[in-house]
């Protein structure tokens, strides 16, 4: 196979001192580009078989062991040979770096050079290759995808179950699932389906699918976290005298007091009626109230207006 003639630590892109959480998050950085039901290209499933192979070998330690010993050739040496050329080493003087013992050349502290081949003639009475069916190779689980969906603020809020038709299926197809979007979910944050990501090689379980949320704009709330802000338009003279108003949120119609001697851009907060937290304190909501004026007042008010400019000696300007 292609693979065999190729490092291992080279398929996946790492060095021959990388750990095991290394290894895997590089294989499922290249299974998930390179799996033949995303990527299309001419010789991606070659190159997924190789990355498959090479995971397979570096993740299992008794297999990563023989590799870094033996080369290519690791397949045709039994699990006791790998010990004994091991102690062999451990009792020389002083053996050579990884990579570099028996098969490769590599000489111990007392200049014995020890020959694969003769290694394996004395053990299988003749040439070497009569041990590779041995070793068979597990089941590996497949690599996790990851697709982005967008909602509503109000499904946000609320929660519930909705029908995601994704790309991604077999030969180019969509794909429909089930979605249970929790109550409170925030932007960006992930929703996990067991099962339904890329399926595994030799009978491994398929990975999961994370669905990355998007929460659309809207034309009356903004998100910041879980707190939702809302504008509250009120009249000169509500916010002048003080009054209570309706204001629309994702949960329903709330009444808000406001303060008399209320200005634009005051907001005024209402614990907990954010979005809701099911793991700890829900958002706040915040109210921000914009003084509205009529665009075309009346003669009436026209004149209470003018009356008011008259006796009122308020100058918002000159006490800045």
């Amino acid at each position: 196979m292609a693979a065999d003639r190729r490092d291992f630590y080279e398929i996946l892109g790492v060095a021959r001192t990388a750990t095991p959480e290394e290894i895997q998050r590089a294989y499922r950085t290249l299974a998930r580009r390179n799996h033949p039901d995303v990527n299309k290209e001419p010789g991606a499933e070659d190159r997924f078989k190789d990355i498959t192979e090479a995971y397979d070998v570096l993740s299992d330690p008794k297999s990563r062991r023989k590799y870094d010993r033996f080369g290519s050739r690791w397949r045709q040496i039994p699990d006791d040979v790998d010990e004994r050329a091991g102690a062999r080493q451990r009792a020389s003087a002083g053996a050579g770096p990884p990579g570099q013992g028996a098969g490769f050349g590599g000489r111990g502290g007392l200049g014995e050079e020890v020959d694969l081949e003769d290694l394996l003639g004395s053990i299988f009475g003749g040439g070497p290759g009569r041990g590779g069916d041995r070793f068979g190779r597990g089941p590996v689980p497949g690599a996790d995808t990851e697709a982005e969906i967008t909602i509503s603020v109000e499904d946000a809020y609320h929660g519930g179950r909705r029908r995601v038709t994704l790309p991604g299926g077999p030969g180019g197809r969509t794909r429909e699932y089930e979605v249970t979007i929790p109550p409170g979910v925030t932007d960006g944050q992930r929703i996990r389906l067991a099962g339904q990501g890329s399926g595994g090689a030799r009978g491994g379980p398929a990975g999961d699918l994370y669905l990355v949320v998007h929460i659309a704009p809207h034309p009356r709330y903004k998100l910041s976290g879980r707190d939702i802000n809302v504008e509250t338009p009120v009249t000169p003279w509500e916010a002048a005298l003080g009054a209570t108003v309706p204001v629309e949120t994702p949960g329903g119609t709330l009444r808000v007091d406001i303060p008399p001697g209320t200005s634009s851009g005051r907001r005024l907060r209402l614990r907990g009626r954010g979005l809701p937290n099911p793991r700890g304190t829900p958002g706040d909501l915040y109210a921000e109230v914009r003084i509205m004026v009529p665009p075309k007042p009346s003669d009436a008010e026209r004149r209470l207006f003018e009356e008011l400019a008259t006796v009122s000696s308020y100058n918002p300007r000159g006490d800045r």
